[in-house]
């Protein structure tokens, strides 16, 4: 029997079977969760239909997370299906292309900025306050991802940086806010993985080739391995742990000294 047997889980974010979601939601199904899954429009809606089979699951529900409306219809949907929520999976960022690349402040723009900040972080606080009369009392766990561009400044990471600093904000205000009602908030920031997201961002190639070279590990994460530290810090395994944002990237962020090379004796 799995850590996360008897705990219903919603995964929002799965594009791909490449999909960071989908390496957190292959972990929980693995580890005994009912899932449920989101998918964004109609072009995706068959490739996540077909996903969510692979994990025996037949929910399956519509949200746009630009519109309050799509996520209360969610929830109401979800709640006919399920009296309670366990754990949810918040994936999902975006930025406009065109601020990806480039010097950050000629390309960054009013409305790029909105955009990141609505999709990228406002959507997390949406997502809760839906899902927190489903959760309350649950013992339950709300997680996202961040990564690393946060907290330093990245080549061509831009304004989704500016983004992720908020919410990872958001994440410690949640887990302040929602603590007493027996819900844990945590975050994740994963090392660079080639994802359908990340390919919109200029030179990512170089960013793995980096890591790769310079990480104390001398390896990119898989999408497994941030399944794995997702599906534990959803547990209750991870009971004592919320407001936190945990680093799941070989070691890059404990770095110093880009480039340095270390000569062991035989």
């Amino acid at each position: 029997m799995g850590f996360l047997a008897g705990k219903r889980a919603l995964v929002i974010g799965v594009a791909s079977n490449r999909s960071i979601a989908w390496g957190i939601a292959a972990a929980m199904h693995r580890e005994g969760a009912q899932l449920a899954f989101t998918f964004q429009n109609e072009k995706l809606k068959t490739r996540v239909e077909k996903l969510a089979g692979d994990c025996g699951s037949n929910l399956c529900l519509p949200c746009d997370l630009e519109h309050d409306a799509d996520i209360a219809q969610l929830f109401d949907k979800l709640a006919t299906t399920w009296d309670g929520l366990d754990i949810l999976v918040h994936s999902a960022a975006f930025a406009p292309r065109e601020e990806l690349s480039g010097d950050f402040v000629e390309v960054t723009t009013r409305e790029g900025s909105r955009i990141a900040h609505d999709v990228s972080s406002y959507s997390l606080t949406a997502l809760g306050r839906a899902a927190r009369r489903m959760m309350r009392g649950r013992n339950g766990a709300i997680l996202s991802l961040s990564y690393m561009g946060s907290v330093r400044a990245m080549p061509n990471y831009n304004v989704m940086g500016l983004a992720k600093a908020s919410l990872e904000a958001n994440i410690r205000y949640m887990a302040y806010t929602l603590g007493p009602d027996g819900i844990r908030v945590n975050g994740i920031s994963a090392g660079p993985i080639r994802t359908l997201a990340a390919a919109g961002i200029a030179d990512f190639r170089k960013m793995l080739d980096h890591v790769e070279q310079n990480a104390p590990l001398r390896k990119n994460v898989t999408i497994e391995e941030v399944g794995n530290a997702a599906a534990f810090l959803c547990s209750d395994l991870a009971s004592g742990i919320t407001g936190e944002i945990t680093y799941v990237d070989a070691g890059f962020s404990i770095v110093g000294m880009s480039g340095y090379s270390q000569h062991h004796d035989p």
